[in-house]
């Protein structure tokens, strides 16, 4: 009877591990704090010339802070030392440099290969002197794989934890759907604005979401935007006393064009402070043509977190703005962001 129910118990462990879409073993969780980073790397190339190449790229500052904080938290093993449990880690990147396997420098990434979810990028080339200039040519390349590998967890996340109220909210107001985490509780209305913050003392979180009429394509210049986001910034959020309100700071802003699901958007990414007062932090902006009204929509997510480090609070809820779904969007449309190498590349 006992050796019965020991066959019967093991039958339905392997049928719960086999159960994974693949039909192979379920990868066990990986490891590690969003932006650690684990480098793959012989020693003495780590401290040459081209591992002090990979370095500084992953060391460089996340632009938009107020103060220096690293794109990642670096580590680094010597691939006879990369065992089971090091390749639990979440990020990895392999440095392979081998004349007789390669001819030119390039770039391989594969998904969960050890564990879930994890994102491996292997950089091969032929000698090391291929290595550095490839990698100090791809630095943004690379930072942006992993930003956008780490934005990707965290929108999967927010797919089955969000605040209902804030998407039922922006489908009244604005036609459209988002996600935001759902300690932003405490939310603010106006005309053609949504404010929805954690009114926390220690790191106080916010999403704004707000429209203007969309008239010809210098709505998407720096100026403009800072124009509109100053003016509706002035009458949605005040300060504390009159002539007090949320600004620009327009000399610690850079935009840039970039895709959202697979439609165009100006990013802003900056500073903001208030006026006559000395609160500030960072913030980031999507500014995007919603076709069905004409519009643009903006989504933006700011922080206040006095002698707090922000790289993180501000990464969690620029996640956000990659969920909003606009009213002209085609259905079944994913929030996922492409990690920036091609699919050729893709594969171990």
């Amino acid at each position: 009877m006992k050796r019965q129910l020991f066959f019967v118990t093991w039958a339905c462990l392997l049928s719960l591990l086999t159960s994974c879409s693949s039909g192979g073993l379920m990868k066990p969780t990986s490891s590690g704090r969003a932006y650690e980073l684990l480098v793959v790397i012989d020693q003495g190339l780590w401290e040459r010339p081209a591992g002090r190449a990979l370095f500084n790229v992953l060391d460089s500052d996340v632009p938009g802070l107020p103060q220096s904080e690293r794109s990642f938290r670096i580590m680094y093993t010597a691939p006879a030392h990369f065992d089971s449990t090091l390749k639990l880690i979440r990020n990895v990147i392999i440095v392979e440099i081998n004349k007789d396997r390669y001819t030119q420098p390039k770039f391989k990434y594969a998904k969960d290969v050890y564990a879930a979810p994890q994102t491996i990028l292997t950089i091969q080339a032929p000698d090391e002197t291929s290595f550095g200039l490839f990698v100090e040519e791809n630095t943004q390349v690379i930072i942006d794989f992993f930003h956008r590998a780490e934005m990707n967890r965290q929108i999967t996340m927010l797919s089955t934890k969000h605040n209902d109220q804030i998407s039922t909210k922006a489908a009244e107001l604005f036609g459209c759907d988002v996600w935001v985490p759902g300690e932003l509780s405490s939310l603010k209305l106006g005309e053609d604005f949504l404010w929805a913050g954690t009114n926390s003392a220690t790191a106080d979180q916010n999403f704004v979401l707000y429209s203007y009429p969309y008239k010809d394509r210098n709505t998407f210049t720096k100026e403009y935007f800072v124009h509109k986001r100053d003016s509706v910034m002035k009458v949605n959020i005040p300060g504390a006393r009159e002539g007090m309100y949320m600004m620009t700071d327009t000399l610690m802003t850079d935009v840039r064009s970039i895709a959202v699901q697979g439609q165009y958007a100006l990013e802003a990414r900056g500073l903001w402070r208030v006026k006559g007062d000395f609160m500030g932090g960072p913030y980031v902006s999507h500014a995007r043509v919603d076709t069905v009204s004409g519009r643009i929509v903006v989504a933006e997510i700011f922080v206040y977190a006095p002698e707090k480090l922000k790289r993180n609070l501000v990464r969690q809820l620029e996640a956000s703005l990659y969920t909003l779904q606009l009213s002209g969007t085609a259905a079944g449309t994913g929030a996922e962001i492409p990690l920036g190498i091609s699919a050729a590349e893709a594969g171990e």
